[in-house]
């Protein structure tokens, strides 16, 4: 977290000279570059750009259908070339990144034959290293839609008595949508409390009405973090990376560095700049998946005030290892 406080200071400085800046943009490349930086891939300045758009729209094309797919796919094709690239030149030893990152323990992952992992398979598993990070951008824009609309929290996110970030984000996350539903085919026939689920029947989770459930949420369209001092961690209620455990279920690994990373941003936007929001389109389409503020959250007059973004606490860093289960990490 101590790669992404440097990257948010570091932008917020080119920030003051901008006249406008597009929020959601900006965080998926201060993602990217931190997100690389530790997972030991190397990110020539002059490709930034070009990286944060095909992870960029690695994840817009999760529930796209013709240009979005396309789009996508082309930039999976990009970045899996580029992962293999970087595969082999570990291997070869031009390349050598430090112990324990994810691009050196992909590159000498061996299966139980004892063979090397597949370098396709390898580029595939730093991508997924990588690109889920990046997606995080989606939940750190709506976070500034949230502050902007419910100004009142702000002097609340102040507080030093209490951590109070962590009530805002998971209300965030409850909230607002990263993607309003998931789709899946069913594999085998079964039933499922007297429903019966034919093999090859179509099926969606309906994310967004799971989290605005009134039967377990009290006024669940009303934006309310404090209702989070009495959750009881439900598995199967609140469910914006997935539902169910992580070792069972098809919840999100990344779960944990994606409200760290929240919360860094969240105090960072409240005390780290000042800015101005200037009439904008904050709506989002919840038949897309997925979805984003139309507008991408536009911010004029950036100011820094000096106070750096807070370091994550190190009961969580071990979430830094994303893996599937959510559209974070769709491959």
């Amino acid at each position: 977290m101590a790669l992404l406080s440097a990257q948010w200071q570091r932008y917020a400085q080119r920030w003051e000279q901008l006249d406008q800046v597009v929020l959601f943009r900006e965080s998926q490349e201060i993602l990217c570059r931190a997100a690389c930086a530790w997972a030991g891939v190397p990110l020539e300045e002059d490709e930034v750009a070009l990286r944060t758009r095909d992870f960029g729209a690695m994840i817009d094309g999760f529930g796209g259908v013709g240009p979005r797919h396309w789009r996508g796919k082309q930039a999976r094709i990009r970045g899996e070339k580029w992962m293999r690239g970087i595969i082999r030149d570990i291997r070869s030893g031009t390349l050598q990144p430090r112990l324990g990152t994810a691009a050196h323990t992909v590159a000498w992952h061996r299966e139980p034959n004892g063979e090397l992992f597949d370098v396709q398979m390898a580029a595939i598993e730093l991508i997924n290293a990588v690109r889920p990070i990046v997606a995080i951008a989606t939940y750190i824009t709506f976070a500034a839609v949230a502050l902007h609309e419910y100004p009142p929290y702000r002097q609340q996110l102040r507080n030093p008595s209490e951590d109070y970030a962590e009530l805002f984000v998971q209300e965030v996350r409850r909230y607002f949508p990263f993607t309003p539903f998931v789709g899946a085919i069913v594999r085998d026939d079964f039933t499922w409390h007297g429903f019966e689920f034919p093999k090859g029947t179509i099926v969606l989770l309906d994310v967004y009405g799971t989290n605005r459930d009134e039967r377990w949420w009290q006024d669940p369209e009303m934006f309310w973090p404090d209702r989070f001092r009495q959750w009881q961690d439900n598995a199967y209620d609140f469910i914006p990376q997935g539902g169910g455990d992580f070792l069972t279920g098809h919840r999100c690994a990344g779960e944990w560095i994606t409200i760290e990373a929240m919360k860094q941003a969240v105090h960072f936007l409240n005390e780290g700049i000042t800015y101005n929001v200037p009439p904008q389109d904050l709506r989002y389409d919840l038949t897309r998946m997925p979805t984003l503020p139309a507008s991408g959250f536009v911010m004029h007059n950036v100011r820094v005030t000096g106070k750096p973004a807070p370091l994550v606490t190190a009961t969580t860093s071990s979430a830094l290892t994303p893996t599937g289960g959510c559209p974070f990490h769709h491959g």
